[in-house]
């Protein structure tokens, strides 16, 4: 197997690749010690044999790590070639570290993950799952757990790292032609729209507080809250170091309860680590708990209501319910993809703004989801299935 150093090699490698329809991209990570992924290996592969020695193969490994000076603007270029598909399996992790790393999105993009869950194959359909289902190929998990970013990387997890691309060639080409045969590939589209917004992957600090679980709706609560999330982010984001480096979310949340105001003050925090005690972390909390202080009562962040205080119609959730399961079994198409439990919960509470309502989503299951909300269709048994009843 070829394992690509140099940019003379990854140009060589590119300009194949280009030749093809598409081309199925994987790649090798760590993200315990910084805030951002580490990009340690790219798996590369298009349609064709693979060459014993991978001299002209149609799979490599591509080494960003190798420090030979390797330039990736050629898989860059790749990537923007509106003639090639990128197929990536549930490649948001991936396209993030692309995002960040050269400020682009591959496209045209094809993820086979939510492809598999229009095909009928589940929630969150495994990659070893589809290349047993489809490809007829057993993947060796020995190598799961690997540091990839030491060097020299052993025969065995080179496979490993290229089995993730070459199985998914068989895998992309079997769910695009059921795709095709249903006519559903414009369900598929319609998903890739969020993977190739940039803003899927930029986390904004002002924002940081939102993804924070707690159950309090006190303003001045929410208001610490907001400013000691956005002063962790910055802080990480700066330094490329885990937010749970600086402070854990639970040790946010007491931070946020208690406002400490002095050093002396936070000395008393049982969940503070002692580094974030003194210093610029210190100062960076106390900093952000005097401006929340200091906010006026009419610039003071509203949380939104909690789902468990929306006036949900229990009754009418769990008709939703039983109406979804029996939509994604007509459809064959996982239930989680067309509709969350908290976006039934919302409609079964009068809200209309949620994403089940909107595209292919709306045909499948939308349009009777209103129906039955509004009274005008019912539910009835129809031998093993459950079908709509116009009223």
């Amino acid at each position: 197997m070829q394992t690509i150093t140099t940019t003379e090699d990854l140009a060589a490698f590119c300009e194949r690749a280009a030749k093809h329809a598409y081309v199925t991209v994987d790649t090798e990570f760590l993200r315990e010690r910084t805030y951002y992924s580490k990009l340690c290996l790219i798996q590369l592969a298009h349609p064709g044999e693979d060459g014993p020695d991978g001299g002209e193969g149609s799979a490599v490994l591509v080494d960003p790590l190798a420090g030979d000076g390797l330039d990736l603007a050629p898989l860059y270029t790749l990537f923007r070639d509106p003639g090639v598909v990128k197929v990536f399996h549930a490649a948001r992790q991936d396209l993030e570290i692309f995002q960040v790393e050269a400020g682009l999105i591959p496209a045209p993009l094809f993820d086979t993950q939510v492809a598999a869950m229009v095909c009928g194959f589940g929630e969150q359909a495994g990659y070893e799952t589809l290349a047993r289902k489809i490809a007829k190929a057993e993947i060796d998990k020995s190598s799961r757990f690997t540091d990839w970013s030491r060097r020299p990387l052993s025969e065995a997890q080179k496979a490993y790292a290229l089995a993730d691309v070459t199985h998914l060639r068989v895998i992309y080409e079997w769910l695009a032609a059921q795709l095709k045969k249903s006519g559903r590939a414009r369900w598929v589209a319609e998903e890739m729209a969020v993977l190739n917004d940039p803003s899927t992957y930029r986390v904004d600090p002002a924002e940081a507080w939102q993804r924070v679980k707690t159950r309090s709706n006190s303003p001045k609560f929410i208001a610490a809250l907001r400013e000691l999330a956005q002063f962790r982010e910055a802080y990480a984001q700066e330094r490329d170091v885990p937010r749970s480096r600086v402070f854990k979310d639970d040790a946010l949340v007491e931070l946020a309860s208690t406002r400490p105001a002095s050093e002396k003050d936070l000395g008393r925090s049982r969940l503070l680590l002692r580094e974030a005690r003194k210093g610029e972390i210190a100062d960076g909390i106390l900093a952000a708990i005097e401006r929340a202080s200091n906010l006026p009562a009419d610039k003071m962040p509203k949380a939104e209501k909690p789902r468990d205080q929306l006036q949900v119609n229990p009754a009418l959730a769990d008709l939703l319910r039983v109406l979804l399961k029996a939509r994604s079994e007509a459809e064959g198409v996982a239930p989680k993809l067309i509709a969350s439990s908290a976006e039934l919960d919302a409609l079964a509470a009068g809200e209309r703004e949620v994403h089940a309502l909107y595209g292919w989503r709306r045909e499948v299951f939308g349009e009777q989801a209103l129906a039955l909300c509004e009274g005008r269709v019912a539910l009835a048994a129809k031998g093993a299935q459950v079908v709509t009843v116009d009223l």
